[in-house]
């Protein structure tokens, strides 16, 4: 298990490529969202219907928290792999991201 600077150094690292990866997205023709980062924190702003996801580390958990499609989502660190990923569904962080932006713009 991370300890909590380790966590804070994988997840600033993932949260900042994340940025990056939406932001190349936003500007494409009609990407339907805006990418903002404040203070640690990712909001993707969607533009119709109006809506937001909020995307925020959690040091004492060891996990990122994603709050989209009215649930929560918290990807894990897994260092087999080197980066968070849903237990669940053993998605990335990125292309759960990519899903659930997929699945809010179609609706």
């Amino acid at each position: 298990m991370l300890d909590e600077q380790q966590f804070r150094s994988q997840a600033e690292t993932a949260l900042h490529s994340l940025m990056q990866h939406l932001i190349e997205r936003e500007e494409k023709v009609d990407s339907g969202f805006e990418v903002e980062e404040q203070g640690g924190v990712l909001n993707v702003e969607f533009e119709e219907p109006a809506g937001k996801f909020v995307i925020t580390p959690n040091a004492p958990m060891r996990q990122i928290w994603i709050s989209a499609l009215s649930t929560s989502f918290t990807p894990d660190w897994d260092s087999a792999a080197t980066a968070f990923i849903l237990p669940k569904t053993g998605e990335h962080l990125m292309a759960l991201v990519d899903r659930l932006i997929a699945e809010r713009i179609e609706g």
